[in-house]
């Protein structure tokens, strides 16, 4: 009974988090000052970002491949196109987080969109495939189906298909990582949707992704277990067999070290990755800022193109990340097997996060 306990809670989770974010989505329509939404693993905070021009087109629900199951909404993506494109445009794909508990991951776009549509760019919200409908790697197979499907359509909408970037939060932080650092591994291509395409890109972006799943409870703030157990209706924090991380690969992750080390990001660092950015508020509650820490270093290790922005009294918002408020962030950057560590950057913000994108589409 306990356990149908924690199942029938875990659904309720997955139902408030989509509620969050279509009501986030809402909110940002409405003001420029929109307040954060926080709680669960992946719930998207939102930051006043510029608007996007009135005749700006959204593309809406695009079936990237069939729905699988056939009530999944996780082959969906949204495709914001900005006002007044002329000649093709470069593409973020987001794909925003939920502990891989819900199938709407492009539901949370609207405010990145907002941001980057008004700096010229097409923005791409994309959903996966929850791990209750399908367990890992289908979530790597539906990021990168969705990438084919946006680059074989990419003369259609008017996108340069040498221009991708991938961004997520959270789960969806993995996600990007995962698509960004396997893009010459052939066995977690899938045969998801449109074949034949590539599946790589020219840079990413994670904010706040996990990792290596087997050391996430030893790395949590002292305390943060018990509300991250409360939160999910577990007893032993990620290495709970309900986890979102168990849940994720199919079995507990402890009993299977090695399903979660092939679910490792960290595995497929190389210097032939697209660059990086890494962003981690050091009072994350739910991902342990030591796991950034760990796919820096493993990048920077490889000689891989890597920035890691480490913000002072963020937690699991990327509105807390780009907060002017969080004063004195550090910065590491690699490159090609030299590294610059800067102790006291600039906040990181849109801007910021645009211009690694161009310098990284440059260095393509």
């Amino acid at each position: 009974m306990k356990r149908l306990g924690r199942l029938n809670g875990l659904r309720l989770l997955v139902v408030v988090t989509v509620v969050a974010a279509a009501a986030l989505a809402g909110v940002m329509a409405i003001t420029r000052d929109a307040s954060r939404a926080t709680g669960t693993t992946g719930t998207t905070g939102g930051a006043a970002t510029a608007r996007p021009a009135p005749d700006a087109r959204v593309v809406r629900d695009v079936a990237y491949a069939p729905a699988q199951p056939a009530t999944s909404r996780g082959h969906l993506l949204d495709l914001y196109l900005p006002a007044g494109q002329g000649g093709r445009v470069p593409l973020v794909i987001w794909t925003g987080g939920s502990g891989w508990l819900s199938d709407g991951g492009k539901d949370s776009a609207r405010p990145i969109a907002e941001a980057f549509t008004a700096k010229g760019y097409a923005v791409a919200g994309v959903s996966i495939r929850s791990s209750d409908q399908a367990v890992f790697p289908a979530q790597v197979h539906d990021i990168k189906a969705a990438i084919r499907w946006l680059r074989a359509n990419s003369d259609r909408y008017g996108l340069d298909a040498q221009r991708f970037a991938v961004m997520g939060d959270s789960s969806g932080g993995w996600t990007t990582s995962m698509a960004a650092l396997t893009g010459d591994v052939p066995e977690l291509e899938g045969a998801v949707g449109v074949t034949g395409a590539s599946s790589a890109v020219q840079a990413a972006v994670a904010f706040y992704g996990p990792v290596d799943f087997l050391q996430m409870n030893t790395r949590m703030l002292p305390g943060a277990c018990t509300s991250f157990n409360a939160s999910f209706d577990l007893e032993n924090c990620h290495d709970d067999p309900q986890s979102p991380e168990s849940r994720l690969v199919g079995c507990p992750i402890q009993s299977c070290p090695e399903r979660a080390a092939v679910a490792n990001p960290i595995r497929y660092a190389s210097r032939n990755d697209p660059p990086l950015a890494i962003l981690h508020g050091q009072a994350d509650r739910f991902v342990p800022h030591a796991q950034s820490v760990q796919l820096y270093e493993a990048l920077r290790a490889a000689c891989a193109d890597a920035a890691f922005t480490s913000v002072p009294n963020a937690g699991h918002d990327w509105y807390q990340v780009l907060d002017p408020a969080n004063q004195a962030p550090s910065v590491a950057r690699t490159s090609g097997c030299r590294e610059q560590r800067t102790a006291s950057a600039p906040n990181p913000s849109w801007d910021t996060i645009e211009e690694f994108i161009a310098e990284s589409f440059e260095r393509r």
